[in-house]
């Protein structure tokens, strides 16, 4: 009987999908995660078949939480279901280990389909993805995003998210310095002038949602 993690910071979602999952015969949810932290924790207790998780979560991202998990464990099984479906974010949780992509605007059946394959050792991605890839590659496949480190990656997502270098730190483990040094090649290698202007290049490649705009003046 296949045991799931489900890893999303939104309860009503993993609710919502605890339910899918828990009508297929079989299928059984063990364990439920908020963060990257409480995903690595509760995969070295619960040793799932299966992990199903966001990229979005509170601090470390889930690229860091697939990242630490296949560190503890080379045959983890983990199925991103996301909002994001830049190829680049997906190419990017390929190389940290993830076996399957599926963004959330799926229908159910698509991501029951890449469970079902992630649990028998293929690769699964939803149509959108498999698309967003295949395109990106006949397009050439560079982003702004390629001459990065999946660890500066991880500091350029959060720091466009809104965390200073000092929440970075803490949440990466990592000291202020190391942060700051990592910040200003991350701004070297992408030409950004600006904070704002590494949060545009954040948002153009697909890494993290426009910040909202200033209310209109309308009424």
């Amino acid at each position: 009987m296949p045991s799931i993690l489900l890893v999303d910071d939104h309860p009503v979602v993993r609710e919502g999908y605890r339910r899918l999952l828990e009508r297929q015969p079989g299928f059984t949810v063990v364990a439920e995660a908020e963060t990257a932290a409480q995903a690595y924790r509760l995969y070295k207790a619960q040793a799932p078949d299966l992990v199903i998780l966001d990229l979005s979560l509170p601090g470390p991202s889930g690229i860091e939480a697939i990242r630490h998990i296949r560190q503890w464990d080379a045959a983890a099984r983990i199925l991103v279901f996301s909002m994001r479906t830049a190829a680049a974010i997906a190419r990017q949780a390929f190389a940290a280990g993830a076996a399957g992509y599926v963004s959330k605007a799926s229908p159910p059946r698509d991501l029951l389909t890449a469970v079902a394959g992630v649990l028998r050792g293929e690769r699964a991605m939803s149509p959108d993805i498999a698309l967003a890839i295949a395109q990106d590659e006949v397009s050439d496949g560079r982003t702004a995003l390629d001459d990065l480190s999946p660890r500066e990656i991880e500091i350029l997502g959060m720091t466009a998210a809104g965390a200073t270098a000092s929440a970075v730190a803490e949440a990466l483990c990592l000291s202020l310095k190391t942060v700051q040094n990592n910040l200003s090649l991350i701004r070297a290698k992408l030409g950004a002038r600006t904070d704002a202007h590494l949060v545009w290049i954040a948002v153009g490649a697909g890494l993290v949602e426009a910040p909202p705009g200033p209310p209109s003046g309308d009424g």
